[in-house]
């Protein structure tokens, strides 16, 4: 008895890393209100990643994904945004995978941020996120979101999610949005015990390596092309 208690408890840590915990008894809150809260609540000059997290509080790993994956659903470029909020992901995945508390590092926690760039951006992403919350349902193929293997998996697929967002092709079209589109997937399946939505996590992972693979090989193909061309070789 005392085995299954600890298994249990166990499991209750794991998933309330990443599990927004109510305000108030019984109230459930849609993740888009939340989030615009969160935003209303940003500082107006400066931003920095502390405060983000300072705000969301007990809210979950899993918000916080949200919220730093949704400036990547349109076409702004802030500075430095990519390598901290990818890299801050990566970390939140290594937790998540596991059961770790989120750690990060200063460099991450302090740096300044532009405050109403990235809130006009986060506005304009939330759009996009009602869309993505509309097709998941809740409870569906559960075993995709619960249990060790689905655990290990899902931790890992947001892992390499990340990494995909923080790949340097920043400058071509798409190459932050579909990763970014991936976590969403993967956050809001969590969320909600959504496994469609977790398979169209992975659906939108695959897309990524298969479009960086093409944009890789292209590039080689047409440097190759241009040394023939030259006479280089």
């Amino acid at each position: 008895m005392a085995k299954n208690a600890s298994v249990q408890e166990k499991e209750g840590e794991i998933s309330d890393i990443y599990t927004p915990q109510p305000h108030n008894k019984g109230e459930n809150i849609p993740i888009r209100e939340k989030l615009e809260t969160i935003i209303a609540e940003l500082p107006q000059d400066k931003l920095t990643l502390a405060e983000i997290r300072d705000i969301l509080g007990r809210d979950g790993m899993l918000l916080l994904v949200i919220l730093l994956t949704v400036v990547f659903l349109i076409p702004v470029s802030i500075p430095g945004v990519s390598t901290i909020f990818g890299g801050t992901i990566l970390l939140i995945g290594v937790s998540i995978l596991f059961g770790w508390d989120l750690w990060l590092p200063k460099q991450f926690l302090s740096k300044e941020l532009p405050a109403s760039a990235l809130k006009k951006a986060f506005h304009k992403g939330l759009k996009w996120l009602v869309r993505l919350e509309k097709i998941s349902k809740p409870n569906r193929l559960i075993w995709l979101t619960s249990g060790n293997i689905a655990h290990i998996i899902n931790g890992l697929s947001i892992i390499l999610a990340a990494i995909l967002l923080m790949a340097p092709f920043g400058f071509i079209p798409f190459s932050n949005t579909v990763p970014a589109i991936a976590l969403l997937f993967y956050a809001i399946g969590l969320l909600q015990k959504d496994g469609v939505s977790i398979l169209w996590g992975h659906i939108f992972n695959i897309i990524t390596i298969m479009y960086f693979a093409i944009l890789i090989s292209g590039g080689w193909i047409a440097i190759l092309e241009l040394i023939k061309y030259l006479n280089i070789i």
